[in-house]
């Protein structure tokens, strides 16, 4: 009989969150984060431009064309950071995320981390890291709990 390992649930959602970064439009990164709440998901997102409007992946990326190094310069980018799609996506759908934990598949810009504080999560999960570390001082101070984990296994394991 063939052995599945069954994933924790921080493995589960991290793997959902790199599923969500499949949809990116970042020349990049493809970043994916998945709000979640008593094991149930609340909202996601991914980074690319505004909807509705044509993408990196269209026209280039801004940032390359000017060599602005990741973590800097945020204003001048296209993207909408997936952290910020996700809690984007709750507003629109009139759920609080107060109390959730996000996924992300890299740790938070200064910018998303202050809306994370303000949309009071409690917990970010990520395995990746991105450029700007301005988060960690913010998040301590917050009482949002910050936790690495392993890359998960992104090969989808089930008994077929």
């Amino acid at each position: 009989m063939k052995e599945i390992k069954r994933p924790s649930l921080d493995e589960y959602f991290l793997k959902i969150a790199s599923v969500v970064a499949e949809r990116a439009t970042c020349r990049r990164h493809h970043v994916g984060a998945v709000a979640v709440k008593n094991k149930h998901i609340l909202s996601t997102g991914y980074n690319g431009a505004a909807a509705g409007v044509r993408d990196c992946l269209e026209l280039g990326c801004l940032r390359d064309e000017l060599n602005i190094p990741s973590g800097t310069r945020h204003e001048i980018c296209r993207g909408i950071h997936a952290e910020q799609n996700a809690i984007i996506q709750a507003s629109l759908h009139g759920v609080s995320l107060e109390g959730a934990a996000i996924y992300c598949t890299h740790s938070p810009c200064i910018l998303c981390a202050k809306m994370l504080a303000n949309a009071r999560i409690k917990r970010f999960i990520t395995f990746g890291k991105y450029a700007d570390d301005g988060f960690l001082d913010l998040f301590k101070e917050a009482g949002i709990k910050f936790d690495v984990q392993p890359k998960p296994l992104l090969q989808i394991q089930n008994l077929d």
